[in-house]
């Protein structure tokens, strides 16, 4: 673990520099040990550096667009962290089937369901990667929203501080229908997947699921898997 103290120290002291104040809520949601599968909005670079800082010590796994591997600074720092490369826009069984080797080894996998960063800071339509691998590895999920990274960067530059907020959710398990997931089954899964995330954050995040029925019953306190797979059956 020694290279995670390493990489903790250097992203605490870039946090400063950024003039960023991480606030972590439902640390207590955290399981005890792996493997599961985080998910989180994606909004900017720093999502995941402030996702480990926010997190205990362990190991992690995550996905990284091919072209970060030949970066002479973001590169080595994320083959040491654990990032699984893959080619965004197409489906990489490479990538999937490395990703689950690490979760039966027992790793913490970190996954931005949409696959690219939000420009606007609006969630978008999510990739079923998420539930292919939660599926498959039958494998709680950590639901994680983060509030306020996609204005780090533009409040540094006016010298202004940012309250990162990290909210974390309770674990859960997909819902079983008694067949290997696929098709409308995996994308009734994602939708679920990202109303969970979707429901720790402000509604000006929500973007493409704010009008999500299945979030709304979500914020009700009711089940919204049933609503899920509607949505994707219409």
């Amino acid at each position: 673990m020694f290279r995670y103290h390493l990489i903790r120290a250097a992203m605490h002291a870039t946090r400063t520099i950024l003039l960023t104040r991480l606030e972590v809520v439902g640390r207590e949601n955290i399981p005890a040990e792996g493997p599961y599968i985080v998910t989180l909005n994606h909004t900017s670079v720093a999502d995941t550096p402030l996702l480990l800082l926010g997190f205990p010590l362990v190991e992690w796994a995550f996905f990284a667009g091919e072209k970060w591997r030949s970066h002479p600074i973001y590169g080595p720092i994320m083959a040491w962290l654990g990032a699984i490369y893959i080619n965004r826009g197409e489906v990489d069984r490479r990538g999937l089937r490395d990703a689950m080797a690490t979760i039966e080894r027992g790793v913490v996998f970190g996954l931005a369901p949409e696959g690219s960063r939000s420009k606007n800071g609006q969630m978008q339509e999510a990739k079923v990667g998420a539930a292919y691998l939660a599926d498959r590895a039958n494998v709680p999920i950590l639901p994680v929203g983060f509030e306020n990274n996609d204005q780090i960067f533009a409040n540094f530059k006016r010298l202004r501080a940012t309250r990162s907020i990290l909210r974390i959710g309770e674990p859960y398990t997909l819902p079983e229908i008694g067949r290997r997931a696929k098709g409308q089954d995996l994308a009734a899964y994602t939708h679920l997947i990202m109303v969970k995330v979707a429901a720790l954050l402000p509604s000006r995040y929500w973007g493409i699921y704010a009008d999500s029925p299945a979030l709304a019953a979500l914020l009700a306190g009711d089940d919204p898997w049933p609503v899920c797979q509607t949505a994707v059956q219409e």
